[in-house]
C-alpha cells in the first residue's frame, strides 16, 4: 500500500505542475490510512508535496495516530 500511496502523490504532483485533473486529498489520505502512511511520508520528502498545507498536514497525522490505534487494537486482541 506504500507504494501505491508513493505514486499516487507522484502522479498528484506531476499533475499540479501540469494543471490537469488532480487526485482528491481524500484519496490520499484514505490510501495513508489504509497502511499507506509511510509511502506517504517517503512521498511528500521526494516530491515537496502537500508539505505546506497545514489542513492536510494536520489530517494527515491524524490518520496516522488512528491507524497506529487500529493495529494496536487489532494485535492486543489477537
Amino acid at each position: 500500500m506504500s507504494m501505491i500511496t508513493l505514486i499516487m502523490y507522484g502522479l498528484d504532483k506531476a499533475a499540479a505542475r501540469k494543471k490537469t485533473g488532480r487526485i482528491s486529498e481524500r484519496s490520499l489520505l484514505l490510501c495513508g490510512l489504509a497502511c499507506g502512511w509511510p509511502g506517504a511520508i517517503l512521498a511528500q520528502q521526494m516530491f515537496r508535496h502537500k508539505t505546506r498545507k497545514p489542513g492536510f498536514r494536520l489530517r494527515f497525522f491524524a490518520t496516522i495516530i488512528l491507524n497506529v490505534a487500529m493495529l494496536v487494537a487489532f494485535f492486543a486482541v489477537i
